[in-house]
């Protein structure tokens, strides 16, 4: 992968033009040509293969409607931890029992979790993504909302291509550029995917226990904590306070104790020496989640708690585990980008910080709403709902 920072010096070294500015995606051809040369990529791959990129308008929409992004809680969960899926996910955990088992042994990882990648990134291998991964990078490469990450994805993709001797065509995978089973990013392939069928080759697309493998190599590299769970969902006292929810506060399990939060089931939390947070997705009337080291360690494969939450939950419910015993209300519509960007305006406006107005309902922004909630004696879950948005003067 190139280094950044020198990839960064170039192309504020070879455009004139802002990247905070849209681009004439010719211009962006004629930057990664210079920069191939830069980083010795081949003849073919700067006179044939870059040229032929495509710009794919299409890629645009599907960045900015992320059903991350797009979707409630309730949503995005209910379309993703579903009957079907853990009942495949069953199937295949039995199905590779041993092989799962050694990556557990080798790696902390254990299988059930990664069943859970497999099922959320590519429903088992049942899609693996159609779009051409080259054209799709180099498309949101030229887009300046996140210009330098995926300059990086693109040429970690065309170095791939020509150390695996792979064509163009047989690059292919999600709209972002993710590839093969587990869907990993060009950079992420290059420094995480191992050979884990013992061919001697690597290969994401068509092999399972190599996607497997490098899916158990990968979070190993990222401080996946053996034996310890993602999190559980629990049970939070009527006079919870909730300004005290959020990934940003991380207490031992002592101190949530003594708040009175408990399992389920009613039972303390356990004495272990561990950090963890208390998150709300869908606000003071949905579940409560108490999320563990391993919780943050998901969400670096994808940085969205309800990503995480997904994954985890499917992780338990392949075992056997129940579901959730406060499930998300599917009542409630999903707020809007322009209304999003409506609330972290206000708030900013307010002098609480909630960071540029980008429509996504970030940490940053349920932190600012939070503070928002105090001042103004709501309950302060960081969760937009009727009241909070009636207090900002935002109708829906």
């Amino acid at each position: 992968m190139i280094h950044k920072l020198t990839l960064l010096s170039l192309l504020l070294l070879l455009s004139p033009v802002s990247q905070a500015q849209e681009r004439p995606f010719s211009e962006c051809i004629t930057d990664w040509q210079k920069l191939a040369i830069h980083n010795g990529l081949s003849t073919s791959t700067i006179e044939e293969a870059i040229p032929s990129l495509k710009h794919l308008p299409e890629i645009i929409g599907y960045d900015r409607a992320q059903p991350e992004f797009v979707q409630t809680f309730a949503q995005y969960l209910n379309k993703r931890v579903t009957p079907a899926r853990i009942d495949r996910g069953q199937q295949l955990l039995e199905e590779h029992t041993d092989f799962l088992a050694e990556l557990t042994k080798q790696y902390g990882v254990p299988g059930r979790y990664l069943v859970a990648f497999w099922g959320l990134e590519t429903n088992f291998g049942r899609y693996l993504g159609k779009m051409p991964t080259l054209s799709s990078l180099a498309t949101l490469a030229c887009d300046p909302r996140r210009s330098d990450y995926f300059t990086d994805e693109l040429f970690a993709a065309l170095t791939l291509m020509e150390q695996e001797s792979l064509s163009v065509s047989q690059m292919q995978g999600s709209w972002a550029g993710a590839m093969g089973h587990t869907q990993f990013m060009p950079s992420s392939y290059q420094l995480y995917a191992i050979d884990g069928d013992g061919d001697g080759g690597i290969n994401l697309w068509k092999s399972e226990h190599d996607a497997l493998a490098s899916g158990a190599n990968f979070l190993n590299q990222l401080g996946w904590q053996a034996e310890q769970r993602w999190g559980r969902e629990v049970i939070l006292p009527a006079d919870f306070p909730y300004a005290k929810s959020g990934l940003h506060n991380r207490q031992p399990l002592s101190y949530w104790n003594d708040l009175g939060v408990t399992k389920t089931n009613g039972k303390p939390l356990s004495s272990l020496d561990l950090l963890a947070s208390i998150i709300v997705p869908a606000g003071h009337r949905g579940p409560a989640f108490l999320v563990y080291p391993n919780f943050h360690v998901i969400m670096r494969w994808n940085n969205s708690e309800s990503y995480a939450l997904a994954v985890g939950l499917l992780a338990d419910q392949v075992t056997g585990q129940p579901p959730l015993t406060n499930p998300p209300s599917l009542s409630e519509s999903a707020l809007s980008v322009e209304t999003i960007k409506q609330i972290q305006t206000k708030l900013n406006d307010l002098m609480f910080d909630a960071g540029l107005p980008d429509g996504i309902m970030g940490p940053n922004t349920r932190a600012a709403l939070r503070d928002f909630q105090t001042t103004n004696k709501l309950i302060a879950d960081g969760y937009p709902d009727k009241t909070t948005l009636a207090k900002l003067g935002i109708t829906r």
